[in-house]
């Protein structure tokens, strides 16, 4: 039985595709969206220098970036105290007393004058999973009576205000049960891939305090194009990209 789809050739679909217009200002927008949102200050710069694209502020990048790998390599209490550095009135006294104390004022905060809008203050769930990875490190270092105490005095009054957090906390000192960890049930809290999931959740908050998106545009666009070819292959045989990474148009198997 013949097929039914409509065969596109490589000459048909280059022409459509040169008939699309992108302006490279777009493109350049694009990539630096990228290279900021993923924190590669050198290669920002340089690529700011050779497009001419507009100026970025390269301390901001080089200071989210500590704080992401100070949290990757499990140094919790580091990366806080950097994370209040961003801050020029320093952030987490509020949660510790007057939650309005060294607040810039309402003005201030919508005007976008006062531009990290205290990370902390303003997201009690990042607060209480770096918290929770300060417990998890304690724990790895077998530091049962300091990671017990730290359980007591600084989560368990969070999970009393907030049912998730406690059940979050249940799930971490459930691991002080187990001296082997690999059998335990929540060992996997234990995973590099847990340090990395915090890391990101503080990258996504800075962001965000910033005024920037919290993820790169670049792979939604890539997620996009592969849904768009996903629903094209019922309908046509077309000269298709089947490695991203080099974007190489592959002929239609017909």
């Amino acid at each position: 039985m013949a097929s039914s789809k409509k065969v596109i050739t490589r000459e048909e679909w280059e022409k459509k595709l040169i008939d699309v217009k992108i302006r490279k200002e777009d493109m350049n927008k694009l990539v630096m969206n990228f290279l900021v949102t993923e924190g590669y200050v050198d290669a920002a710069e340089k690529f700011r220098m050779e497009s001419g694209t507009e100026h970025i502020d390269l301390a901001t990048i080089t200071d989210r970036m500590a704080v992401k790998k100070a949290v990757q390599c499990g140094n919790v209490e580091d990366a806080i105290e950097k994370v209040n550095d961003l801050n020029p009135e320093g952030s987490t006294k509020a949660l510790y007393g007057n939650p309005h104390r060294n607040n810039p004022n309402d003005q201030d905060v919508q005007s976008g004058s006062y531009p990290y809008k205290y990370i902390l203050d303003t997201n009690p769930q990042l607060f209480f999973h770096l918290q929770q990875q300060r417990l998890i490190e304690l724990i790895r270092n077998g530091k049962v009576d300091e990671a017990l105490e730290f359980a007591q005095e600084e989560l368990a009054p969070r999970g009393e205000e907030n049912q998730s957090f406690l059940e979050e906390l249940e799930r971490t000192v459930a691991l002080l049960a187990f001296e082997d960890f690999s059998n335990c049930p929540v060992g996997e809290l234990l995973d590099i891939s847990q340090r990395l999931k915090t890391a990101s959740e503080v990258n996504a908050a800075i962001l965000t305090s910033q005024s920037h998106e919290k993820d790169p545009k670049l792979p939604s666009l890539l997620k996009m194009l592969i849904w768009a070819q996903n629903q094209l292959d019922d309908k046509a045989a077309y000269p298709r990209i089947n490695d991203l990474s080099t974007a190489r148009l592959e002929d239609p198997a017909v």
